[in-house]
């Protein structure tokens, strides 16, 4: 039977691949990003004058810049033969019309779309610049897709499956950013697993996501097939607002193996890329017989309105 050999939450904010002396691109995008109110937030957020000044931009730079490299070689070092990814979809390949709660792609080639478009804006030239090079095409787990699909729906999980993504945005940021920052230049087959957790009235709560990512262990564990399986986690802390106490609360969860906290995160808090927390409880089921072996947690604020991200980086073996 296959068998999980590694776990791995990360972040997967575009400011992990934007250098700290870039990081202005970004403040002046919450500034003027509508799905804030900027100068609300700045009237709201506590003093945060030491955390603004540029050698302290480096040095959080440089501790992500460490973390992600620890993840990508402990990935290495577990020789797996494929990855399973919980990540969200941003309008990306779902839309309003057709959002499912949980969805999984069972293609056989993965589309990953190497450059941002034409005339982007400043922050996502700067993003694109930290990317390693990457193919147009990856192979994927697809054996392991069809019997994840087949073993959740035996689990009473109504899963929507797709075989095709739209080609000129290729797999979802959350998915791609394996190759882009976690594996550079790796070709590790993968199977995306979708949890919608950005938009209502239908995210999943936090313990459907727990048991979602413990059928999910169960399935995997139950294919007839040697493989070695990593399970990963894409995406969180808090985001774009920093919120120090919902991080420190599924941090908790995590390192002392106390489920029943990460089925109280209260959900009013895990909205926009705070939501993505939800796949971190999906992989804490997954992996909640395994050892957490390493887990860093790195506050990355870049204006006075706390906007920024909460980044997390562990892995369990």
């Amino acid at each position: 039977m296959a068998k999980i050999v590694l776990g791995i939450g990360t972040s997967h904010s575009p400011q992990l691949s934007i250098r700290a002396s870039e990081w202005d691109h970004l403040l002046k995008k919450d500034q003027t990003d509508p799905r804030l109110d900027y100068p609300s937030l700045l009237k709201r957020a506590k003093p945060l004058e030491a955390e603004l000044t540029p050698e302290k931009f480096r040095q959080r730079d440089e501790a992500c810049l460490k973390a992600v490299k620890d993840l990508g070689d402990a990935l290495q070092k577990a020789n797996a033969d494929m990855i399973v990814i919980f990540g969200d979809d941003q309008h990306e390949q779902f839309q309003d019309d057709n959002m499912p709660t949980f969805a999984i792609y069972h293609g056989k080639s993965l589309p990953v779309v190497t450059h941002v478009g034409r005339n982007p804006a400043a922050w996502k030239s700067a993003e694109e610049h930290g990317w390693a090079p990457t193919a147009a095409e990856y192979e994927t787990g697809h054996g392991l897709a069809d019997h994840l699909i087949r073993s959740l729906v035996d689990a009473e999980f109504d899963i929507a499956r797709c075989n095709k993504l739209r080609p000129e945005i290729g797999v979802g940021h959350a998915f791609s950013f394996l190759y882009r920052r976690v594996l550079p230049g790796g070709r590790l087959p993968m199977v995306p697993v979708m949890v919608n957790t950005y938009y209502p009235p239908n995210q999943p709560t936090p313990k459907r996501c727990y048991a979602f990512g413990q059928a999910v262990r169960k399935a995997v564990e139950s294919w007839d097939s040697d493989k070695r399986v990593a399970i990963m986690a894409s995406g969180g802390l808090s985001h774009v607002v920093i919120d120090e106490e919902i991080d420190q609360m599924t941090i908790d969860g995590l390192r002392n193996k106390k489920p029943e906290s990460l089925w109280r995160l209260p959900r009013e808090r895990l909205w926009g890329g705070t939501s993505e927390i939800l796949n971190w409880v999906a992989l804490a089921g997954a992996v909640e017989s395994m050892e957490l072996k390493y887990l860093e947690y790195v506050t990355t604020y870049r204006s006075p309105a706390a906007t920024g991200c909460g980044m997390g980086f562990a892995y369990w073996t």
